[in-house]
């Protein structure tokens, strides 16, 4: 229940492999807490009966994202949408730029080995420093003790890598928060092997597409879970949307159906997100979000189309970064004259919307604004008792490698096996072989 990615991937999976599915959403749009909403949506969501201002032009050149997140151009999300052959159903573009915010200004994240030697991120010696270690991290091999420099990353902590390769506090900040991207300090103390994977994913995603490692739907985010309704439909999935679910029915302490009205449909077992089923979930953090129309790109961006920018946490004295994603209508989502940004982070204080403000003070001209606060819950247990599995909230990032995480262990407990991707048959080829 809900179409948010989580759920709608879920359903994709598990119609391929021939499970009835049948799938319901209070809302009258897909997506869920993952939706792309157009102009008159988003007002009535935030502002309730205001109309939206006639400057900023038609409802359809919108499709404004509630929650910001990227693709890694090498990540787990592409190869789902590869393994299914969702691919189909959604046109993509590149991010133009990742840039990261350090002492006081905003710096792109090198795209080439040039970019490199000129960022103002390092000094010379630093920059010598920091070329040792990503050579380092490129030639490890766990076989080869020639290339491990006394260290075994499996269970030396990462600090003791860096502390190795001399590198300063700045450098850290920018390899941990704006490469590997984590989302506080804490994996300093973890095995490094875990944030070389990182590195190497960004680095890889970056080599295939030159300017950045994202890459973005054409036409908004909500544009992947009806990729993923589509798909599960063509497979016999039911959806019904704009359907209230009023109850979760149980016999022996195990899901039998779920209640609509006067309505029940029976099943085997239930799929949520935590606002299904608030009584199996425990509520872990808070995020908020900031949904801003601007006049144009941000400054300092080299005029750029599309870009995600992250505050590292120590650069404002915080425990968690800051990330700001930004599109605009060269990705269909907004009417030409203007720019979407949306400024998030895991909530600290009793004063959430003066966290964002070194965010939002980044941003230019605001013409306008929709803050949102939200839970992000985690579920108490695996479903396996009473088969209602629920998936995770989503987080502050402004990618989707978390989102897999999610998928992968609902995965695991639904079916009992590791998700395992690989490149599926087309439906074409399906086809042909059928009638072959």
């Amino acid at each position: 229940m809900g179409t948010g990615l989580t759920e709608c991937i879920l359903s994709g999976l598990l119609s391929i492999e021939g499970k009835k599915v049948l799938h319901m959403d209070r809302n009258d749009y897909y997506g869920g807490e993952s939706a792309s909403l157009s102009l008159s949506q988003l007002y009535k969501k935030f502002r309730g009966e205001e109309a939206p201002p006639a400057h900023l032009g038609r409802d359809r050149d919108y499709n404004v994202d509630l929650i910001p997140k990227f693709m890694m151009a090498n990540g787990e999300l592409v190869k789902i949408l590869t393994h299914t052959d969702v691919t189909r159903y959604i046109e993509f573009k590149q991010i133009a730029g990742s840039y990261v915010y350090r002492d006081g200004r905003i710096a792109k994240v090198p795209a080439t080995e040039m970019e490199a030697v000129r960022s103002p991120l390092m000094g010379l010696f630093e920059k010598r420093r920091a070329k040792k270690f990503f050579e380092f991290v490129q030639n490890y091999r766990s076989e080869d003790p020639a290339t491990h420099h006394g260290m075994d990353i499996r269970i030396t902590p990462m600090e003791a890598v860096y502390k190795y390769f001399g590198l300063e506090a700045g450098t850290i900040d920018f390899v941990g928060h704006a490469l590997a991207l984590h989302l506080d300090d804490g994996y300093l103390n973890r095995p490094a092997l875990e944030t070389f994977n990182r590195i190497t994913l960004y680095m890889s995603s970056m080599a295939r597409w030159g300017k950045s490692p994202y890459l973005y739907p054409m036409y908004g985010l909500g544009e992947l879970p009806q990729g993923f309704a589509r798909l599960s439909a063509v497979y016999g999935g039911t959806y019904m949307l704009d359907k209230k679910v009023d109850e979760i029915i149980y016999e022996n302490g195990k899901v039998v159906g779920v209640r609509s009205g006067d309505e029940t449909a029976k099943c085997s077992m239930v799929i949520c997100d935590p606002s299904y089923a608030p009584d199996k979930v425990q509520k872990v953090a808070r995020v908020i979000r900031a949904i801003c129309v601007l006049n144009g790109p941000i400054p300092n961006t080299d005029n750029a189309d599309s870009f995600q920018l992250i505050i590292p946490q120590n650069q404002v004295k915080r425990q968690h970064d800051i990330y700001i994603a930004g599109v605009s209508a060269s990705h269909n989502v907004c009417d030409k004259n203007y720019t979407l940004a949306i400024v998030s982070t895991i909530i600290e204080t009793d004063n959430p919307q003066e966290e964002i403000m070194p965010g939002l003070n980044l941003l230019g001209p605001i013409v306008d604004k929709f803050i949102q606060i939200a839970d992000i819950c985690e579920p108490l247990q695996d479903g396996n008792q009473d088969k209602v599995f629920v998936s995770k909230s989503y987080d502050a990032t402004s990618h989707f490698e978390t989102v897999c995480d999610d998928v992968k262990d609902l995965y695991k407990r639904v079916t009992g096996k590791e998700l395992v991707l690989k490149q599926r048959q087309t439906q074409e080829e399906e086809q042909k072989e059928m009638a072959a």
